[in-house]
């Protein structure tokens, strides 16, 4: 898991049972929060979640930044948990619904998407600075404009994707000139440390401010 936005110092893990594909269709087990992430941009920082259950079948979710190894974890017991009746139910539930929840994992997958390569394309006209011709700059900015009013218009995801592909075209066209100015110049493209923006309509971001961590009781 990571951050959902710049410079986030605290993420909320959301533990949630069942076999739906969305969090909300699940039964919730509890929340808690991983604090003292150092700022960064979004994305970076590493966060590992883990499951375990003892003996007496008390489950414990444990979240570690990578970076500070900074912990935080929630303890569940037995009884807050689905039991076999509740189970089954949910499984006939899951598979009533299956083309509808893989539809609409397609739609949030998708939503990410375009939010990361809008993202992603912004920084990179940041950090190139006056290298991008204003020409191709102002370009470049009404196609992400384009794309986060899709978004924020709740257009359809063939409307998303359309508007998505016209800025991974200009965005890969980004990144080739990067290139060939750090080339001619001797420099390494990339060794900021910043991700292209032409890998980004590849990558899935979280949009909700926190992430969820399923477990199933097999």
């Amino acid at each position: 898991f990571t951050t959902a936005e710049d410079y986030q110092t605290q993420v909320e893990i959301h533990v949630v049972q069942g076999e739906r594909k969305m969090a909300a269709d699940n039964k919730s087990l509890g929340k808690f929060q991983l604090t003292g992430l150092p700022p960064a941009p979004r994305g970076v920082p590493q966060i590992d979640v883990t499951f375990s259950i003892d003996a007496n079948g008390i489950l414990n979710v444990t979240a570690k930044d990578k970076a500070t190894e900074k912990t935080a974890s929630i303890t569940i017991t037995e009884s807050s948990r689905l039991d076999e009746s509740e189970i089954e139910k949910m499984r006939r539930e899951a598979e009533e619904h299956a083309e509808e929840d893989k539809k609409r994992a397609e739609e949030v997958e998708t939503r990410n998407q375009a939010d990361q390569l809008a993202y992603a394309v912004e920084k990179s006209l940041s950090d190139l600075g006056e290298k991008v011709p204003q020409e191709k700059r102002g370009e470049i900015e009404d196609q992400v404009r384009r794309l986060r009013e899709k978004l924020s218009q709740n257009a359809s995801i063939d409307e998303i994707k359309a508007a998505m592909d016209e800025l991974s075209k200009s965005s890969q066209e980004l990144a080739e000139q990067a290139y060939k100015q750090a080339s001619a110049s001797g420099e390494a493209p990339g060794t900021d440390g910043s991700s292209s923006a032409s890998d980004a309509s590849d990558e899935g971001g979280s949009d909700d401010g926190y992430v969820d961590a399923e477990y199933e009781d097999k």
